[in-house]
C-alpha cells in the first residue's frame, strides 16, 4: 500500500474522443497544441491556418489577450458560485450584454453550458410556456431533416441526421419534421439565400391539420452548419414564421452557429430579416474560452412562465454550471471585443471576396455544389462509389498535412473561419483545398 505510483505512459487510450474514428486517430494521430490568431500549431511547431474557428466557435481569433486576462482575474477572485436560488453580479452583467445583442423585446437570458443544452433547454421552455397559458395539449415538437440541434435526447430527437439516432433506440414521442431545403437540380451553386424552395415552408401547414392545436414549438437554423451548409431559400423563413404566428406555435431558431456575427451580423435573424420567439446560443458567445450557451427568449415568454407560479420555482430547470462566473467573464469580454473590433461588419466585408474563392472552386474536379453566406461555405464533393463520406475524410487529412483545417460532413467540406481572416488567408485557405481534392480525385 505504500508502493509509489508511477503515472502510466500517455498511450492516447484513456481517452475515448468524440466523434472521432478513434482506431484511426490512435494508430496516425494528427495534434494541435498551441494556438493564436488564425492559426492552431502541431507539437513539433507546424502552423495549421484554421479555417473551421475550431469547431464554428472562435470567431474572434486565438489567444485573445483581453478574454485570457478576464478569466484570470475573475478565478482569482471567484471560481464558482451557485445561481439556484443564489446570483453574482457577473451573471447578470453577461446577461444583460447578451440582451443588447438579441433582436428587439428578446431580453430574457437563460445560461446553459452548450449548444445541446440550449435546444434541450429551449424545448422544455416552449412546453413550459404553453402549459402555463392554459394549453397543456401542445406537447408536439418540429424540427427539420438535415437538421442538427446537439447530442441531448430533445435535440437529437427533433434533430434529423440519422447517423446521430441509430444507436439509441427509441427518440422522444411526439416529434415530427418539415423536409429539408437543399434542392440541388435547382438551386446548385447558388450565392447567398437559393431562389427556389420557399414553398418547403408549406409542410407545416400539413403538419397543422394533421395534428391540430397539439404543436408546441418548431426549431430550424437559420443556416444549417453541420449538416453540410444549407441556407434557406428566399422567402422560407419569412413563411415559416407567418405559420407559427397563424397557429400559435413558437418558432426556435437555432443560433448556435449563425449567432455573434458569422453571416455577418450579430444574428442570423437579423440578417435574414425573421424574428423567433426562441434563441439557442453558444459556441462564440465567449470565443470557447469557457464553455457556455444560452437560451434568449421574448419577453413574453419569460412573463407568461413566471406570472403563472404565484410563488416559488417558477422553471423546474437548469445546470450547476449555468451562468458560471468564469464563463461569464469570458462572454462579457468576448462580446466587448465583437463590438470594439465590429466583427460582424468585418464578416460581412470579406463575404464577397470569400463568396468568390468559393464559387471558384466550382472548377475544381469532383466538386458538384458550392454553398454560401457569410463567412461559411459548403464545397460538396462527389462521393467515391460505394463509400460516402470516404473523399471528403481523405480531403480531411490532406488538408491538415499541407497546413490547413477544414471541417468534413458527409462529402462536404465546411469552411468557417474566425472573423478576423484576411485576404490573404482567403487565398491560402481555398488554394489549399484545391490542392488537396485534387489530390484525392
Amino acid at each position: 500500500m505504500n508502493e509509489i505510483q508511477i503515472p502510466r505512459r500517455n498511450n492516447l487510450d484513456a481517452f475515448w474522443m468524440p466523434y472521432s474514428d478513434n482506431k484511426y486517430f490512435k494508430s496516425t494521430p494528427r495534434m494541435l497544441a498551441r494556438a493564436e490568431g488564425m492559426s492552431y500549431f502541431t507539437p513539433e511547431g507546424d502552423e495549421i491556418l484554421d479555417g473551421t474557428a475550431g469547431l464554428w466557435c472562435c470567431n474572434a481569433g486565438h489567444g485573445r489577450r483581453e478574454i485570457v486576462e478576464a478569466i484570470q482575474k475573475q478565478a482569482a477572485v471567484m471560481d464558482f458560485a451557485p445561481t439556484f436560488q443564489l446570483g453574482h453580479p457577473i451573471a447578470f452583467e453577461a446577461a444583460a450584454r447578451v440582451a443588447e445583442m438579441t433582436p428587439e423585446g428578446m431580453d430574457r437570458v437563460f445560461f446553459v453550458n452548450s449548444g445541446s443544452e440550449a435546444a434541450d433547454t429551449a424545448l422544455k421552455i416552449a412546453l413550459a410556456y404553453h402549459k402555463a397559458r392554459g394549453q397543456s395539449q401542445r406537447v408536439r415538437l418540429v424540427g427539420r431533416e438535415r437538421g442538427y440541434h446537439g447530442v441531448g435526447f430533445g435535440g437529437m430527437s427533433v434533430g434529423g441526421i440519422g447517423g446521430n439516432r441509430k444507436q439509441f433506440g427509441a427518440q422522444l414521442p411526439y416529434v415530427d419534421h418539415l423536409p429539408h431545403t437543399h434542392l440541388p437540380a435547382q438551386n446548385s451553386f447558388a450565392k447567398g439565400q437559393p431562389d427556389h424552395g420557399e414553398h418547403l415552408a408549406d409542410t407545416l401547414e400539413n403538419l397543422v391539420a394533421l395534428h391540430g392545436d397539439t404543436i408546441a414549438a418548431v426549431m430550424v437554423e437559420p443556416v444549417a452548419g453541420s449538416t453540410g451548409v444549407l441556407v434557406p431559400p428566399k422567402g422560407y423563413l419569412e413563411k415559416l414564421r407567418k405559420i407559427c404566428t397563424q397557429h400559435g406555435i413558437l418558432l426556435i431558431f437555432d443560433e448556435v452557429i449563425t449567432g455573434f456575427g458569422r453571416i455577418g451580423k450579430p444574428f442570423g435573424a437579423e440578417r435574414l430579416g425573421v424574428t423567433p420567439d426562441i434563441m439557442t446560443m453558444a459556441k462564440g458567445l465567449t470565443n470557447a474560452a469557457v464553455p457556455m450557451g444560452a437560451v434568449a427568449t421574448s419577453n413574453e415568454i419569460y412573463q407568461t412562465i413566471v406570472d403563472g407560479v404565484p410563488a416559488g420555482i417558477e422553471l423546474f430547470h437548469g445546470y450547476t454550471y449555468s451562468g458560471h462566473p468564469l464563463a461569464s467573464a469570458a462572454a462579457i469580454a468576448t462580446l466587448d471585443l465583437h463590438k470594439a473590433e465590429d466583427l460582424p461588419g468585418r464578416a460581412l466585408a470579406m463575404e464577397p471576396y470569400f463568396e468568390e474563392a468559393a464559387h471558384a472552386m466550382q472548377s475544381t474536379p469532383g466538386v458538384i455544389d458550392v454553398r454560401n453566406m457569410g463567412l461559411i461555405a459548403g464545397i460538396e464533393l462527389e462521393p467515391t462509389p460505394g463509400k460516402p463520406g470516404a473523399r471528403a475524410m481523405e480531403v480531411f487529412r490532406t488538408c491538415f498535412d499541407k497546413g490547413v483545417l477544414v471541417r468534413v460532413t458527409g462529402d462536404i467540406v465546411a469552411l468557417s473561419p474566425p472573423l478576423i481572416i484576411e485576404k490573404p488567408h482567403v487565398d491560402r485557405l481555398f488554394g489549399t483545398l484545391d490542392e488537396a481534392i485534387r489530390a484525392v480525385a
